[in-house]
């Protein structure tokens, strides 16, 4: 990749400059270097109609109150508020969301041998200090007319959030990328994920098998394995994303950016004995 601000470029031709397997320069470092937006490199938000993206915010909204509710209770509680829907559709955009009810289900299927799952490792065991249990996970934010889906990867024994990153898809690159950056802050002893397609794909895997971290990953149907960073998600919510109206993703990138620097180094949390994240991780 040329070594250059890329003034004068087209955010195309920007793009285009980026190699995004590039194992000497990172994502992040290429899009600085030609002065790009990260964001911009990875999409342009999904685009949904009206309705659709107000179903999709309620979905939301419902999934962090009752996230125990399946399609057919989704369907119910949509239906309250006046929109008259298949459950099928709820599916669909449940599934488009990535976001499924968290409730013990039996095992009916193989799961895919390509997809290996590793066991929880974290019942009963203390978090006593920072870099010990570290997790990631992802959740849908609206932007405009579209929307996005945001991972970050945050450190159980503090709530600090190390990084974060945006994609339109929930292919398991950003989500590499993300784990790739916090890596380089430092390293935990055990990562947790939940099953999904994303943290059980070897090119996510990989780096932390290279490291030599235990990988922990949620049983299913289990809502408090990953208790942490659902908390977090709350937070981001009802603190950041649902009182603003982003318009585009820098917008959207800018304020929640803000947001976690907000969270980690202001926001006392009660259980840090209204100390902040960044004061225990730091």
């Amino acid at each position: 990749m040329a070594k250059k601000k890329g003034l004068g470029l087209s955010l195309n031709e920007k793009r285009q400059l980026i190699d995004l397997e590039n194992p000497e320069i990172s994502i992040t470092k290429q899009c600085q270097l030609l002065s790009l937006a990260k964001g911009s490199l990875y999409y342009e938000s999904v685009k949904k109609d009206t309705d659709t993206l107000l179903i999709m915010d309620l979905l939301d909204k419902q999934y962090l109150k009752t996230p125990f509710y399946g399609s057919r209770r989704m369907q119910v509680c949509l239906d309250l508020a006046g929109y008259t829907i298949s459950r099928k559709r709820v599916v669909t955009l449940m599934k488009a969301m990535g976001i499924r009810a968290i409730y013990p289900k039996p095992n009916l299927s193989k799961r895919r041998l390509e997809h290996r799952i590793y066991p929880y490792l974290l019942r009963n065991v203390k978090v006593t200090k920072p870099n010990f249990v570290w997790s990631s996970d992802i959740t849908y934010i609206r932007i405009g007319n579209g929307f996005l889906y945001l991972m970050a990867v945050i450190d159980w024994y503090s709530r600090y959030v190390l990084t974060w990153e945006f994609s339109n898809s929930l292919d398991a690159f950003f989500c590499v990328e993300g784990l790739l950056n916090a890596m380089n802050v430092a390293t935990p002893e055990i990562f947790n994920t939940d099953q999904g397609a994303q943290f059980t794909s070897e090119s996510f895997l990989a780096p932390l098998k290279e490291a030599k971290i235990k990988i922990s990953m949620d049983s299913k149907g289990r809502a408090l394995d990953n208790v942490f960073i659902e908390r977090l998600w709350r937070s981001v919510k009802y603190e950041e994303v649902y009182l603003k109206d982003y318009q585009n993703i820098k917008e959207a990138e800018e304020s929640i950016s803000q947001y976690f620097d907000f969270y980690n180094n202001e926001r006392p949390h009660q259980s840090l004995n209204y100390q902040t994240p960044g004061s225990i991780y730091l």
